[in-house]
């Protein structure tokens, strides 16, 4: 930004510290300036990789020309280091400070003629438009009063210094900051076109831009977009490489550290979120009559053709959207696309609210086939990983797997998505595909509006212009394959299981008030499933929920945000099913990176979206920890306690707060979409929790205050901390082999057994819910929980041994954990959820026939 702004280089180290000062992260002895240059004479700086075949990564060259990564360094310091790392740190924030000091009198330089030209705006003689300034000087003022605030909040800490001082807060918030940066650049270009034409129509502009160092239009023929995109992305680098200078220098158990390395990872997130807006990738094809057509965006997408589901690789360009399929071609030839349709942006409009017409009959898979698809999937990865351990050089045993999930996968991608994405043509066609999140068709959606903003002619391609822009596709496309598994290189993250802990703090920047919520999403097998929703915050332009969820994760990988505008007006409904009517204010999403998440301290984090800011926090917890079962050392509670001792205690056959939930669930949650699946917040559960283990007075009048998710999440963390399941750990590998029997009438007999073999307090309970959630069930065309998500929630919850069983079984990996263990739970308690009313009295009747076994 300052190379933007004053015409001078933009490195690390002059930006960072006085140009007489240098220093060197592994001692005092500091490098020269010779030392620094490279090569060619050129100072180490900041790049973009821009190899058509590669993601662009941005990172720090260093003297050898090999890149420098930018994650978080290790802490280097113990014992004796850590006197010297400190004075290190000292010095580090000085040199920063010091060019904080240059950088504002810079800012204050560039400010000094806005008045002036702001008075003669009014005047009859006006120097600019009102317009003109704030398009030239857009967000300067903002940049100086941040850079300001920080300045002088942490002086006062350098200059009296000791190993107590903590900076760290400070940092995190500047870097909460940096989204300023990307709004001041995205407005550069037009601010320096017109400050060029402003400087030609009015000499005593001139006179001040030469003064201020503006590029002038001399210079400006070099300031190419690519020119423009490197300055919006080497400030945030230079963060980053500042950040890591910072935390290699500030010992591990220093209040500083978790804070600096908050403020490393928003930095990089918000690093990673620029370098995806600039793909160099996305170059323009021209077409025969000379006219520049830029692809904007591309992916696979579900499209609803003639009733059945076909994959199609649709790509947006400037003009028109086009939707295409990869042709079939013989071995050794080069791939190619048909085009199916496309559509002039000019013609191109949305369903609106009020269209009549509803959504054709879509085919759609029964859910047990989609859940044995992901046991397929499993159980095939499972395979995989042992004959890699194997090391039998058995490439083509693993060549045939892969090949078996690749077919699985892109069935399950295929049949998966239900939320309805329609678009119109002129002539009245209407074309409809199927996303798997809110999210896509938001994207979709936005990135179509946006084009349409500017002057579009509706165009018709000849077969020839049309040809030639099929072929371009294979060469433009930024999605070279189908997202599944089978496609990821072998060293990608296998993605994380076990439970994500997430708090959702506060939202800022929102223009006007309004009735505010989040929801979350993780991905699962390929798409994305929301798995929390924050309450509505009415009437605010800055809502503050500050509410915790737990999140289970199935080989997830990236955490998405999503902020909207509640509607309360039910005129607005949509005939679609699935259609969210609330209005998107805002998304984004992050990577949940198994280094960065797996601690046990909480990592604060910003998602920018279309100038509005989320704050939120999280940490993670792996499966193999949460499978955990830990006995209560409080017997007078109910929670990690016995059943049996329980309902004694109670002199009931069902434990109180089982009862008390299901009532509360069926009084007023069973109409409520996602109840069981959605998360309740965690304080709240709590809360709950603690209230039914000292068995107070008032709670019922709490469970009648408290949201719904929050009661079912209490029912659910009951069953998961009982000592041991609640269809115990001496009949679990009774049930895994009962349920694997192929014999109809085996398996009944078998799993009848089982039930009648269970204690009476735990058969009651388990009939009890099980009657519950059929009820929940029969509600699915309002609640969209099927009992086959049902089983998938509590078949786990109910099931799974305590930690001495399952450690006898000895699984390493958290994915075979889920393949081989979860997938039985789930197909155990289905399998009681299917099966007719099971009743007490008529199993215990028929006890007598089986009495040898038990």
């Amino acid at each position: 930004v300052e190379k933007k702004m004053f015409g001078k280089p933009l490195s690390y180290t002059p930006l960072f510290f006085p140009s007489d000062f240098n220093y060197n992260t592994d001692g005092y002895e500091g490098d020269t300036a010779e030392d620094r240059k490279s090569q060619d004479g050129s100072e180490t700086m900041p790049f973009i990789d821009e190899s058509p075949t590669m993601s662009p990564h941005l990172c720090a060259r260093g003297q050898d020309g090999e890149a420098v990564s930018p994650t978080p360094p290790e802490g280097l310091l113990s014992g004796g280091d850590t006197e010297k790392g400190l004075e290190m740190k000292k010095l580090v924030l000085s040199g920063f400070l010091a060019s904080e000091e240059i950088y504002i009198n810079q800012l204050e330089a560039l400010m000094l003629p806005m008045k002036p030209l702001k008075a003669t705006a009014t005047t009859s003689k006006p120097v600019l438009t009102m317009e003109q300034i704030e398009t030239i000087f857009f967000m300067i003022q903002d940049i100086f009063v941040i850079h300001k605030e920080f300045y002088d909040a942490i002086s006062p800490n350098i200059q009296q210094w000791d190993e107590k001082v903590t900076v760290g807060h400070l940092f995190q918030k500047l870097a909460s900051q940096l989204g300023v940066y990307k709004a001041f650049v995205d407005n550069y270009k037009v601010a320096v076109e017109t400050a060029e034409k402003c400087s030609l129509a009015n000499s005593q502009f001139q006179k001040i831009s030469e003064n201020l160092k503006v590029k002038g239009p001399k210079e400006s023929k070099d300031c190419t977009t690519t020119a423009t995109m490197e300055g919006k992305t080497q400030v945030c680098c230079l963060f980053v490489l500042f950040f890591q200078d910072l935390l290699k220098h500030t010992p591990k158990d220093h209040p500083d550290f978790p804070l600096l390395q908050d403020a490393l990872r928003i930095s990089q997130n918000f690093l990673s979120s620029i370098n995806e807006e600039i793909d160099p990738r996305r170059t323009a094809v021209t077409t025969p009559k000379g006219e520049v057509r830029q692809l904007v965006k591309d992916g696979f997408l579900v499209e609803v053709s003639e009733g059945t589901r076909k994959l199609r690789h649709v790509f947006l360009f400037t003009d028109l959207l086009l939707c295409a399929k990869m042709k079939k071609t013989a071995v050794g030839r080069h791939q190619q696309y048909e085009c199916k349709w496309y559509i002039p942006l000019a013609d191109l409009s949305f369903q609106t609210l009020d269209d009549s017409d509803s959504l054709p009959h879509i085919q759609t898979l029964p859910e047990h086939e989609i859940e044995e698809m992901k046991i397929k999937i499993s159980s095939i990865k499972s395979e995989i990983q042992k004959e890699k351990k194997a090391q039998k050089s058995q490439s083509r045993n693993v060549d045939r797997l892969r090949k078996k999930m690749n077919e699985q996968e892109s069935c399950l991608l295929l049949h998966s998505p239900t939320i309805p994405f329609r678009i119109h043509n002129k002539h009245g066609k209407s074309y409809l595909f199927l996303l798997s999140s809110d999210y896509e068709r938001s994207e979709w959606r936005e990135s179509i509006q946006k084009l349409q903003k500017k002057d579009l002619q509706a165009c018709v391609l000849s077969s020839v212009e049309l040809q030639v822009l099929t072929g371009s596709c294979f060469k433009l496309r930024t999605v070279h394959n189908i997202p599944v598994t089978s496609n990821k290189d072998d060293e990608e993250s296998p993605g994380l299981y076990g439970f994500l802990h997430v708090i959702v703090h506060k939202a800022t920047g929102f223009k006007e008030s309004a009735n505010l919520y989040c929801t979350l999403e993780v991905d699962s097998f390929g798409y994305f499933v929301s798995k929390a929703i924050t309450r509505v915050f009415r009437d605010t332009t800055e809502p503050q929920w500050n509410e915790e969820f737990e999140i289970e994760l199935e080989g997830s990988q990236c955490l998405r945000i999503l902020c909207y505008e509640k509607c309360y007006d039910k005129s607005k409904l949509n005939k679609d099913d699935n259609e969210i009517v609330d209005k998107i204010m805002g998304k984004g999403q992050v990577q949940l990176d198994p280094q960065t998440v797996q601690s046990k301290n909480w990592h604060m984090d910003v998602i920018e979206m279309n100038g509005i800011k989320v704050e939120f926090s999280m940490k993670f917890t792996s499966r193999d920890l949460s499978l955990k079962r830990t006995p209560s050392k409080k017997q007078s509670g109910v929670f990690g306690v016995k059943i049996s001792v329980v309902t004694k205690r109670e002199r009931s056959k069902v434990p109180y707060i089982v009862r008390q939930c299901i009532e509360e669930v069926e009084k007023r949650g069973i109409d409520e979409v996602g109840i069981y699946r959605i998360s309740g917040v965690a304080t709240d559960i709590q809360a709950l929790k603690a209230a039914f283990d000292a068995n107070t007075k008032d709670i019922l009048m709490m469970l009648s205050d408290m949201d719904i998710n929050a009661i079912a999440g209490t029912l659910k963390l009951y069953f998961r901390e009982l000592p041991e399941p609640l269809l115990t750990d001496r009949l679990y590998p009774a049930f895994m082999e009962g349920i694997a029997l192929s014999d109809p009438a085996a398996k009944e007999n078998c799993m009848m057994h089982l039930l009648r073999s269970l204690p009476d307090p735990n058969l009651i309970t388990f009939l009890t819910l099980l009657e519950h959630l059929k009820r929940v069930a029969e509600k699915e065309p309002v609640n969209k929980m099927s009992l086959h998500n049902l089983a998938t929630v509590f078949g786990p919850t109910l099931l799974r041994p305590s930690e001495s069983e399952s450690s006898k079984a000895h699984i390493t990996l958290a994915s075979d954990i889920w393949s081989h263990d979860v997938m039985a739970q789930v197909q155990v308690l289905l399998y009681y959820l299917q099966h007719p009313p099971i009743s007490f009295a008529e199993l215990k009747k028929n006890t007598l026939y089986f009495s040898t076994d038990v």
